[in-house]
């Protein structure tokens, strides 16, 4: 009969598809990972991987079936625990959440104070990704509930809006736009503009604000995009005189002394664009509790230029 031990063993093998990073995953040796792995596949009389090199593992068709049934039961018995802690107390469990890189590094200095004193017992795990990865990690069970940036839809998903941040753009102290008292969508075509890498969603949504910096290359202007970069290292870059860029409002509340006076923060002139920033969370998440204080928490120590938003 199957142990929880060694279906973990297998879906570890494969998501990672890889004994090694597998084991590492699960905190185990190689050794006895691959025991685990071999009595279940003895146990069941199917063979759930085959080796397509040496450095990597494919699942077999067979396996298939056997890996997503393991997903399942133990997701089910993740619930069962859940339950469990449930009935004592929804707030006196550790909740594992996912944050984008654009909201993390800003949102946590101020929201972390807020959530231990409404929810001292519950400590937060806190992981940092891109929307994509935090979703499969939320699909699998891995985090309880991810903080991004909308629109966003999974199956089997309940996705609440906390609140919408402006954009604002930044400039080098004495760059011809840094005299203006606001910025047009298409005068950010005209000029270096600073881009954080594919997968980001914040780059996507200056592009949008922009169509015409679409091109890469207008103006003969320069778009430059930071693959794995930061809005930190964007912002240095501004205050260098490299170019500019587009934030959203949250991250220009903390600011170190070295450049605040070298670069100028500038609305847009009409229509200001905006981000809304929402929770997504299991439908099936046993602690409905805890994501409430946390979006409790998040509303009341958002920065002024923030609004908050009310669940729909």
């Amino acid at each position: 009969m199957a142990s929880l031990t060694e279906l973990r063993y297998v879906v570890a093998v494969a998501r990672e598809r890889h004994f090694g990073r597998a084991a590492a995953r699960c905190f185990v040796s190689q050794p006895t990972l691959s025991v685990g792995v071999k009595r279940l596949e003895s146990a069941l009389g199917v063979q759930i991987f085959e080796r397509a090199s040496r450095s990597e593992v494919q699942v077999t068709t067979e396996g298939r079936a056997i890996i997503e049934q393991a997903e399942r039961v133990l997701d089910e018995m993740e619930r069962l625990e859940d339950l469990a802690h449930t009935r004592r107390d929804p707030l006196a469990a550790p909740l594992r959440v996912g944050l984008i890189h654009t909201v993390g590094p800003y949102l946590l200095p101020r929201l972390i104070g807020r959530l231990h004193e409404l929810a001292p017992r519950m400590p937060i795990e806190i992981t940092e990704g891109l929307t994509a990865d935090l979703a499969e990690q939320l699909e699998h069970g891995e985090i309880d509930v991810v903080v991004l940036s909308l629109p966003f839809e999974a199956p089997g998903v309940t996705v609440e809006p906390v609140y919408r941040e402006p954009f604002t753009v930044a400039v080098p102290v004495g760059h011809p736009l840094a005299d203006q008292e606001a910025i047009e969508p298409n005068q950010l075509a005209e000029h270096d503009l600073l881009l954080l890498g594919q997968g980001h969603c914040f780059r996507d949504q200056v592009l949008g604000v922009c169509p015409r910096c679409n091109d890469g290359r207008a103006f003969g202007r320069l778009q430059r995009t930071l693959e794995g970069g930061s809005l930190e290292t964007m912002r240095m870059m501004v205050a260098s005189g490299a170019g500019i860029t587009v934030l959203p409002c949250a991250s220009t509340w903390a600011q170190d002394e070295g450049t605040q006076a070298l670069v100028r923060y500038l609305p847009f002139a009409s229509d200001t664009p905006t981000r809304d920033i929402a929770l997504a969370s299991r439908r099936r998440f046993s602690r409905p509790q805890a994501i409430e204080v946390l979006a409790r928490s998040i509303r009341e120590t958002l920065p002024a230029c923030c609004e908050p938003l009310s669940r729909e």
